[in-house]
């Protein structure tokens, strides 16, 4: 039987995840690829409705707040969808994890790392479901200014993508940290490049590491 790859998305605002995860799922798809994909805060029922309360509440929420919030819909996300679909091989493709987390609630909210972790390691089932590889598109706040700008879709702001500039600097620093220190997990690439040209990179990545995966069963 193929062993399930978990492949996470990972970006600051306006980073052209979206784009890239549709045409991933469609290149998987085409390519006869057994294949979830799912998005955080979400994926769920009880996500979706905790995804509405993050991104749409006009009540002040708190880092740490969002930061228990975001991981009960993740929790929900890894016993409903994740694990399920990796035990029966599939490619599961997330839309942010926990690494986002690390980044905007940790880095860029000052909870602590030490204080993130261990709920992270709980909702992730004692951290035993881990991204084979996480895609990174890094964008400065500037060059995602200027997307937001050019694109009427993009305009309209949840309550997290509304947060000063310096939260999202602080936001882009964090990611950044993270993949430096899981350098053989993440691939960083520069969000500027043509939308061929970062597919191109991802779907490279994947069928590379995809083999090495079934490889070592």
């Amino acid at each position: 039987m193929k062993r399930g790859m978990l492949i996470s998305f990972e970006g600051g605002e306006a980073c052209g995840k979206t784009t890239q995860i549709k045409k991933f799922l469609s290149f998987l798809q085409e390519n006869h690829y057994d294949v979830v994909a799912a998005k955080e805060p979400g994926g769920t029922p009880i996500g979706e409705e905790i995804r509405n309360l993050l991104l749409h509440s006009k009540n002040e929420i708190s880092s740490r707040t969002e930061m228990l919030l975001f991981n009960a819909s993740r929790c929900q996300l890894v016993s409903d969808v994740i694990v399920p679909a990796l035990r029966g091989g599939e490619v599961v493709i997330l839309d942010r994890f926990f690494d986002s987390t690390l980044a905007y609630q940790g880095y860029a909210g000052n909870v602590k790392l030490e204080e993130i972790k261990p709920i992270i390691d709980f909702a992730t089932e004692a951290s035993t479901i881990v991204p084979d590889v996480t895609f990174l598109l890094d964008i400065s706040f500037d060059d995602a200014m200027q997307r937001k700008n050019a694109d009427e879709a993009l305009k309209n702001l949840d309550r997290i993508e509304n947060k000063k500039r310096q939260y999202h600097e602080k936001v882009r620093e964090g990611f950044l940290t993270l993949a430096k220190e899981s350098p053989e997990r993440f691939v960083v690439i520069d969000a500027r490049k043509s939308i061929e040209e970062i597919f191109d990179i991802i779907a490279k990545e994947f069928e590379k590491r995809y083999k090495q995966i079934q490889n070592e069963k």
